[in-house]
């Protein structure tokens, strides 16, 4: 027995993986994802793996990878930037509508969210007439956005200003919450949207072409990287920053569309931003660990220094936790993106019923079809369990519970 609060998986040819997941399941699936990562040539010291830890596309969800020389783009994925803001408002819950169907109601109205299937028509998830906010938004992004059509054309034709402040499909979502001593938190979920996907899936495709050209074998085709120093490199690590920036000004965007939908309809004046957290959980970053500069790639992982901020959410219905960082080295200074799923989103949609869903959710104004079932709270795990897992990553400052969801 030990004291430390991971455990490590130890195989020939790999490089250790340490496992924050005491007392939450892992499934053979992931661990197997892990252990190919883990073999590959440039990874530095060691895999950091959170509790939320499962099986993702390209790479590991709940991994921490730290490379040395490389940068495997599927293991970013393709909704780079991925994250979560959340602020503080001076809001009570008595200050709330005892019905708040008009606040959910309001705020769907206000952020385009979902998805319109086929092409005649235009996408109910994106702008039609983009509003002010948006343009001046853009006007951050534009230079890098030409310089990145430059390199990689196809980006060109990709859902980007229209998409800069939306809420997208899935998991995303807006909620309004209550914190433990009942004062009005707006929290909410996406990333960098259609022209993120299209960067992602451009430079995973790239990367595996340079696999083939180059004849190296790998232990799965999603671990195809771009070396250090090469020019694909210069230019994923562009395009990836400029993504990375997009989602941060995406949620931006977002939030101060949802204040100003909610104090449309309050009676009581407000203020927001008394506290805000914006952070990733979907990037990679330049940063110095054990001794030497290095690239890390959190996939489903949010940065933990000592005093960093961040927002760990559970589901639909379980609670929500704002974090500050104890800059635990071990985990190169990481902790978990939320609860993690158990299920996948088909067995959620066969296993739970429409009755169970609607119970787990009670108390929260929320969509009630069969549309959400794959985001069903038990398609996850308990959340308590996952912050038990994590207790020498972060501390807890806020515990949030939300009354309101909106989902793409």
């Amino acid at each position: 027995m030990t004291d430390r609060n991971y455990n490590i998986i130890a195989e020939e040819n790999a490089t250790p993986i340490k496992m924050w997941t005491q007392g939450v399941p892992v499934d053979d699936g992931a661990r197997e994802q892990l252990l190919k990562t883990a073999r590959m040539p440039f990874i530095h010291k060691h895999l950091a793996v959170m509790p939320d830890v499962h099986v993702g596309k390209g790479s590991t969800i709940g991994s921490v990878i730290p490379t040395k020389g490389a940068i495997i783009p599927a293991a970013v994925g393709v909704d780079i930037g991925c994250g979560m803001m959340a602020v503080r408002t001076s809001l009570t819950a008595n200050d709330l509508p005892d019905s708040l169907g008009h606040i959910r109601s309001a705020i769907e109205h206000a952020v385009p969210h979902g998805r319109t299937s086929g092409r005649r028509k235009r996408d109910k998830g994106s702008w039609g007439d983009i509003p002010k906010r948006t343009i001046e938004a853009w006007r951050n992004l534009d230079d890098g956005f030409q310089r990145l059509v430059e390199s990689a054309p196809r980006i060109k034709n990709t859902n980007n200003i229209v998409h800069l402040g939306t809420l997208g499909t899935g998991n995303h979502f807006i909620e309004i919450c209550l914190d433990q001593v009942d004062q009005v938190w707006f929290m909410l979920h996406s990333g960098s949207r259609g022209v993120g996907n299209a960067i992602g899936n451009h430079f995973i495709t790239l990367a595996r072409k340079e696999m083939q050209r180059w004849m190296i074998n790998l232990p799965d085709l999603d671990l195809a990287y771009f070396p250090e120093g090469t020019d694909h490199f210069d230019d994923y690590i562009f395009a990836v920053e400029w993504a990375q920036n997009y989602a941060r000004l995406n949620r931006q965007v977002m939030m101060a569309n949802v204040v100003d939908a909610v104090r449309a309809i309050m009676p009581k004046p407000f203020d927001a931003e008394l506290e805000a957290v914006n952070c990733h959980h979907n990037y990679v970053a330049r940063e110095f660990h054990f001794g030497e500069n290095i690239l890390v790639t959190r996939k489903g992982a949010v940065r933990a220094r000592e005093g960093d901020m961040g927002i760990i959410p559970g589901s639909m219905g379980a609670r929500s936790f704002i974090v500050r960082g104890l800059g635990n080295q071990e985990s190169f200074c990481s902790c978990s993106h939320g609860a993690g799923r158990v299920m996948s989103r088909t067995e959620a949609k066969k296993t739970v019923s429409m009755e169970e869903h609607l119970n787990a959710v009670s108390g929260v104004e929320c969509r009630q079809d069969i549309g959400v079932l794959d985001e069903t709270p038990s398609a996850y795990k308990d959340i308590d369990k996952v912050m038990e897992a994590q207790k020498d990553l972060v501390e807890i400052v806020h515990t949030l519970k939300q009354v309101v969801c909106v989902k793409g």
